[in-house]
């Protein structure tokens, strides 16, 4: 496993990390609790330190299988990242980083993940009701009570973070990034130049990097990737299977899965602190640590931008 020091926030960090989202089953399709725990352990096992989750992911139910995954494992042993702000609502999420919303939830996830502190609290998405200067102000209090360890925003752009820091200071980011998102790339430098590290999402396009899916898929009803992911429609799909066949060549020369040209591709560049990869099965878990027992070469590295830039994706 690689580590990176984080800046902010002054502790290494696997380059790998556990994401809980698919395991909340309610976005994702069905979900097995015991695999998805024994997952987490597998992780842990083979070097990752951080562990990412959010009480919307099923309304609690992810925060809660990895709360039960961790029973018994040394506290100071791994890193624990949540979310607030975000609520699961007849209408589908509404957003509540008030203070009071704040002081509600991080009692629930604490619960949820049978914990003391939490190391890492993210606000989930911005919130345009809240004044920013009210999330932060609680924020710093949870630090200041040991109840969260360093603060961090998710999905916010410069200018938001720009306006929390001049209440406190934002330790860490959370945007999503990879081969087919590099929406947030500038982002994610800008935080980088100033200690603000970021823990990238959506690491492997919701599975779509893994080359699982070479033709259009029809997912069930719920299921995020039907709409949420723009690169399981066309014209996107298609030139996202153009770059698999590049990803292909590359995995075939190091006699390895394509999901681990994905991971190493965003791991690799140094402004990504750490990248959120979802797991269920202790397969996946092996599979997904194995990544960093090689590296893209230099070559290599290139030639993947510049079929991205060819093709225009992310």
């Amino acid at each position: 496993m690689r580590y990176t020091h984080l800046k902010n926030s002054d502790v290494d960090v696997s380059q790998l990390a556990v994401g809980t989202w698919a395991i909340g089953g309610d976005s994702f399709g069905e979900n097995d609790d015991a695999a998805s725990m024994s997952a987490i352990r597998t992780m842990l096992e083979h070097g990752v330190n951080l562990v990412d989750t959010a009480p919307c992911y099923g309304n609690g139910t992810s925060e809660k299988i990895v709360g039960n995954a961790l029973k018994g494992v040394d506290r100071e042993s791994y890193l624990l990242s949540t979310k607030v702000g975000l609520i699961t609502s007849a209408n589908g999420y509404d957003r509540d980083s008030s203070f009071k919303n704040i002081m509600r939830e991080v009692e629930s996830s604490l619960r949820n993940l049978r914990t003391d502190y939490i190391d890492f609290y993210f606000v989930h998405w911005p919130d345009a009701k809240t004044p920013f200067s009210e999330t932060m102000c609680a924020l710093q209090l949870l630090k200041e009570q040991g109840k969260i360890r360093h603060i961090g925003v998710s999905n916010f752009t410069t200018e938001m973070i720009e306006e929390c820091e001049k209440v406190a200071q934002v330790d860490v980011q959370q945007p999503p990034y990879s081969m087919v998102d590099r929406s947030s790339e500038d982002l994610i430098k800008w935080g980088y130049e100033r200690g603000i590290d970021s823990f990238t999402y959506g690491s492997l396009g919701a599975g779509i990097l893994s080359g699982k899916f070479r033709e259009l898929t029809k997912f069930e009803e719920g299921d995020v990737r039907g709409g949420f992911y723009d690169y399981f429609r066309e014209p996107k799909f298609s030139r996202v299977q153009e770059l698999l066949k590049v990803m292909d060549e590359i995995a075939e020369a190091h006699d390895k899965p394509v999901a681990q040209v994905a991971v190493n591709w965003s791991t690799q560049k140094e402004y990504v602190g750490t990248a959120l990869v979802g797991v269920r099965t202790d397969a996946h878990a092996i599979q997904n640590c194995e990544t960093f027992e090689w590296e893209l070469s230099a070559d290599e590295m290139a030639k993947l931008d510049a079929k991205l830039d060819e093709l225009k994706i992310g």
